[in-house]
């Protein structure tokens, strides 16, 4: 790690108690992982120059849709998409977001060899069993023949799960959520006795693309209560955090004009645009955002990756 001299590092954004990271991935994912920070939510910083955090490691690897959150040892993990038709989902740890272990290919469908993906990996830590939960969407052709032709080149996806205490060993995936039709992207957040799901509509026959909400007692489910979409079309890679009282939920408009928008809300009710108030760093496609402290904040913006 390099230090940066006093003159630059005062030229950094201050950061507050409550600093928030942004993990983004560039064009396909062939580039890497990308990290941003901000001290409120609207305007993020590059880090790194705005180059790469992690680096694929391997020939021919994404790293797509990086989620990272954080275990109750401490530890940083972090997933992501390996490839658009990979069977397994990339994983690596740290327990500094500067220092990383070797990255590596975890096998989460061996039971389902007719799985043609594994997209938007993402987990959830569950206190009372004391286990994460891996989700990602899954489409096994002819799994669900109702709803086959509603997504694009035959994708049916449905939202697939296995647990995992220490990231080494997993429980057979298992299919954890179908609403009814093709769905993707898939993010929990928890607020006092509910979990809260904000998901994908893929269905694009009709056409929908728009993100929804399903509710639960307990990460693992059962998910009730699917509400109606609260996003405009073409939006998807969901991300929320809390911000003093109010939850914003990030997304990226992927159609054309491309761009990384914001919805607002404190009830899970109504909700309220907020696209105009936001500002990302140039190609930033969409990852997961987290709330850290301020002296992380301060040892990343003074590190440099290779």
């Amino acid at each position: 790690m390099r230090r940066l001299g006093i003159a630059v590092l005062l030229a950094l954004p201050l950061c507050g108690a409550d600093s928030y990271l942004f993990t983004s991935f560039r064009g396909n994912g062939e580039t890497g992982v990308y990290f941003a920070l901000s001290s409120d939510g609207r305007k993020w910083t590059p880090l790194n120059d705005n180059q790469p955090w992690l680096k694929p490691a391997r020939p021919g690897e994404l790293m797509r849709d990086p989620w990272l959150g954080q275990g109750p040892d401490g530890t940083w993990h972090m997933l992501w998409t390996w490839g658009w038709t990979s069977k397994e989902l990339g994983y690596a740890s740290s327990k500094d977001l500067i220092h990383w272990s070797a990255q590596r290919e975890v096998q989460v469908m061996a039971k389902e060899p007719a799985a043609r993906n594994i997209w938007a990996p993402e987990a959830a830590y569950d206190p009372e069993r004391k286990e994460w939960i891996v989700f990602w969407a899954s489409t096994i052709p002819g799994r669900f023949p109702d709803t086959e032709g509603s997504g694009d080149n035959a994708y049916n996806h449905r939202i697939y799960a296995t647990t995992t205490k220490d990231f080494e060993s997993f429980t057979p995936a298992k299919l954890w959520f179908d609403p009814g039709f093709n769905s993707i992207d898939s993010t929990l957040v928890h607020e006092g006795k509910r979990w809260i799901m904000i998901f994908k509509d893929e269905r694009k026959t009709p056409l929908v693309k728009r993100l929804r909400l399903a509710f639960a007692d307990s990460p693992g489910g059962p998910w009730k209560d699917i509400t109606e979409p609260f996003s405009g079309d073409w939006v998807e890679g969901p991300s929320a955090v809390k911000i003093g009282s109010e939850w914003w939920i990030y997304f990226d408009h992927y159609s054309r004009p491309q761009h990384y928008g914001a919805m607002r809300t404190t009830d899970w009710k109504k909700f309220e645009d907020m696209s105009d108030q936001v500002s990302f760093p140039a190609g930033h496609r969409h990852g997961t955002v987290v709330k850290i402290g301020e002296p992380l904040a301060r040892q990343l913006q003074e590190a440099r990756r290779p």
